[in-house]
Formats: structure tokens, C-alpha cells, sequence
């Protein structure tokens, strides 16, 4: 049987999280949905966070599924739970059900966001071990950028023939997109190298890329202090950006006098960088590795947010806001291959998605900590400083789990998982 194209597998991974990357778009239903059905806009709000929670939650639980069944069936089965989760939030809006809206978008849709998710990217890291950074990033820049295309097309769509047919036509689209990615991808076959590595092999010159740490088990992984480690920098990591992701608009015309239609361009903005970022750091780190990247990203954004309580000017605060924005979307990216160096490819799919649990929380936790911060001071520039705080915890985290590296390697590898 001929061997498939890694890189049309690639784009099959692009496709899937392209699709499911439109939840990003949410921020266009809010206005039309308090508008035509009169219900409150923190209730219409509540709708993405019990999709962005469902979605970490699923892609934990369903970690072993994906590895056990694979990429194709995985992927057809979120193609299935995220279309029906649309279709079925057209039929809420129709029946002007809000507790149905919460059950079809966020949880049906929530549970086919995490199973999507996850489902290419142990995949397509197999299929590039010598650009684990570049792969991973490339499919979930397809989810940075979803949002560029669906904001616009929904928008439209909601002008010209209603919200409930909308989110028909958006849930057949969808299916069809993602079901074609689905039937395309595949593992490759065991122990498959592309033929740069395996001429390395071969000739017995220098591998171009590091042996993996270990080779774990997602219960060996748990119990590693590494993993707790990287759960925290992504809490953190995503926690910042998503609290800023929550608030640009309003944040920009108040501190720096932003008019409406300039913040709502930064906001179309911000999805460039944060998609842009998920290919470029990911990209970067197969050249400068996983530890340096975040060590990177940490020190980036703590500078930004003790910087950007007493900025001005409207250019500096885009710039630091476009800034963080690439980091959040390269904290994603980055993440897959930094799993693989640490703990291998054999059950990376569910570490994967016990990681993701950070972003389920920090879904929550993020904006609801600024607004509140927002209410009782009057101001953002708390949220700042106290983010700086995690953000500065985040950053010795990051040296720590280099030090922690180092000691395994000096160990030839070897886990000492008892006293981890």
C-alpha cells in the first residue's frame, strides 16, 4: 500500500482544527442572541465557557480513546459531536431554549472541541520527529486562525438568513471539512523516519534531534514532577492571555483611549498574532528547544504586564498586547512537542489531554478574575500586577523543570518514578 504525504497529512490536522477553531468566533453570536431573544449577554456569555471548560475536560477523558482507536475515528467522532452541537444550537435558539443553547453548543460541542483537538497532534508528531515544533504548530494555528474565518462568514450568514439557519449551514460545513481531514490522516507505520533521520541512521551519523527523556505511560506521567510543572506554566500561560483575550476591547478604549472601532480592530488582530505565533515559537523551538521557549515566554510577559499598567500610548499597548498574544498561541503549539520530549509518543494523546485540564481551568479563572479585579478596584491595573505575580511563579517553575531535565538526563534517562 502506497505510504501517505506527511504533509497532506499535515493539512488534513490544519483542516480539523480550522473547523473547530471557529468557537473562537462566539464573540459574534453574543449582540444577536441578546438581541432577538432577549436573553441577558453574561447568560449568552456563559455558553463559551462551558464549551472552552468541556473542552479540556473531554480531551482528558477521551485520551485513551484517541489513542486506542486512532486519529480517523477520533476525528470523525468530534466531527459528529461538534456539527450535531451547532445543528442543535439552532434548534435551541429556534425553541428559544437557553438551558438547551448551554447543552448542544457548550457541552455536545464542547465534548467534540476536545476529542478534535487532541486527535491529530500525536499523530502528526509521529510523522515529524525531526519538526515535532513546526507540525504540532501548523495544526493548531489552524485553531488560532478559525476564528478569521468564521467571525466574518457568521456574521454575514446572521444578516442574510437568520441565527438558526446559520449555525445549520455552519454545522454542515464544518462536518464536511472535518470529516474530509478525518478521512485522509492516519499514524504512520511503527517505526517509521523520514529519510533525512534515517539516513542518519544508516551512515551512523549524529541524530538531528534529541532521544525523548522517557517513554511513558499517561499514569507513569501523573505521577512525574515534570508534569505537574507544565500543568502550571500552561495554567499561567494561558490564564494571562485568556484574561486579556476577554477584556481587549474595553481594556484599550479605557486605558489608553482607544476609540470603539480601533479596539475592535486590535481584536481582529489579535487573531493574526495569536494564530501567527503557534506556527512561528513552535517553529523556534526545534531550534532553540521546548525549555528555552517557555523560559522565553515567560520572561516576555512578565516584563509586559509590570510594563503595561503605565502605558499610554495606544501603539505600546499593541504592541505588548500583540506580543502576549503570540506567546498564547505558542504556548498551545509548543506544548505537543515539549509531551513528546518529555515523556515520548507512546501515550501522548491522553497526556495531551490530562494537560489540557489547565485550560479548562484557566477558561474560568482568567476572566472571571479580571472582571472581578475590574469591579471592585475600578481599574485593570491590579489584574496586572497580580498576574505579573503568577507569571513571575510560572518562570522559576520553567527553570525548575530545567533542572529537573537535566538530573534524568544525567541519568541516563532513567525514572525514578517513587520518588518523583
Amino acid at each position: 500500500m502506497k505510504q501517505k504525504n506527511r504533509w497532506l497529512i499535515a493539512l488534513s490536522a490544519v483542516a480539523i482544527h480550522l473547523s473547530i477553531g471557529s468557537v473562537y468566533a462566539y464573540s459574534v453570536y453574543k449582540k444577536p442572541l441578546t438581541a432577538e431573544l432577549g436573553w441577558d449577554s453574561t447568560d449568552v456569555a456563559f455558553a463559551f465557557t462551558i464549551a472552552i471548560f468541556f473542552l479540556g475536560l473531554s480531551a482528558a477523558l477521551f485520551g485513551r480513546f484517541v489513542e486506542r482507536r486512532g486519529p480517523r475515528f477520533s476525528a470523525m467522532a468530534a466531527a459528529i459531536l461538534f456539527a450535531g452541537g451547532l445543528v442543535g444550537a439552532g434548534l435551541s435558539i429556534s425553541a428559544g431554549s437557553l438551558w438547551g443553547f448551554y447543552l448542544t453548543y457548550g457541552v455536545i460541542g464542547g465534548l467534540g472541541l476536545g476529542i478534535g483537538y487532541i486527535s491529530p497532534v500525536s499523530t502528526l508528531v509521529k510523522w515529524f520527529p525531526d519538526r515535532r515544533g513546526l507540525a504540532t504548530g501548523m495544526a493548531v494555528f489552524g485553531f488560532g486562525v478559525g476564528s478569521l474565518v468564521a467571525g466574518p462568514v457568521a456574521a454575514a450568514l446572521m444578516q442574510t438568513v437568520g441565527i438558526p439557519p446559520t449555525f445549520y449551514i455552519l454545522g454542515a460545513s464544518y462536518f464536511l471539512l472535518m470529516f474530509l481531514g478525518a478521512s485522509y490522516i492516519e499514524r504512520p507505520p511503527e517505526g517509521w523516519k523520514p529519510e533525512g533521520m534515517k539516513k542518519d541512521t544508516d551512515t551512523g551519523g549524529i541524530p538531528r534531534v534529541k532521544a525523548d527523556l522517557a517513554q511513558l505511560t499517561a499514569n507513569e506521567a501523573v505521577k512525574t514532577r515534570r508534569f505537574w510543572m507544565l500543568w502550571l506554566m500552561m495554567l499561567v500561560n494561558i490564564s494571562s492571555g485568556i484574561m486579556l483575550i476577554s477584556v481587549a476591547s474595553p481594556m484599550a478604549q479605557e486605558k489608553v483611549g482607544m476609540t470603539p472601532i480601533a479596539a475592535a480592530g486590535m481584536v481582529g488582530l489579535m487573531g493574526i498574532f495569536n494564530g501567527g505565533g503557534r506556527i512561528v515559537w513552535a517553529a523556534l523551538s526545534d531550534y532553540i528547544g521546548r525549555p528555552n521557549v517557555y523560559l522565553t515566554f515567560f520572561i516576555i510577559q512578565l516584563i509586559a504586564f509590570l510594563v503595561l499598567p503605565v502605558v499610554t500610548s495606544a501603539i505600546l499597548f499593541q504592541i505588548f498586547i500583540y506580543t502576549i498574544l503570540t506567546i498564547y498561541g505558542g504556548g498551545f503549539s509548543s506544548l505537543p512537542a515539549f509531551i513528546a520530549d518529555l515523556f515520548g509518543t507512546k501515550e501522548l494523546g491522553a497526556i495531551h489531554g490530562y494537560l489540557l485540564t489547565a485550560w479548562s481551568l484557566a477558561g474560568v479563572v482568567g476572566p472571571m478574575a479580571v472582571a472581578y479585579i475590574r469591579e471592585t478596584t475600578n481599574s485593570y491595573n491590579s489584574a496586572f500586577y497580580i498576574f505579573a505575580v503568577l507569571l513571575a511563579i510560572a518562570l522559576v517553575t520553567s527553570l525548575l523543570i530545567r533542572l529537573d531535565i537535566r538530573r534524568i538526563r544525567k541519568q541516563g534517562g532513567q525514572l525514578e518514578l517513587k520518588k518523583a
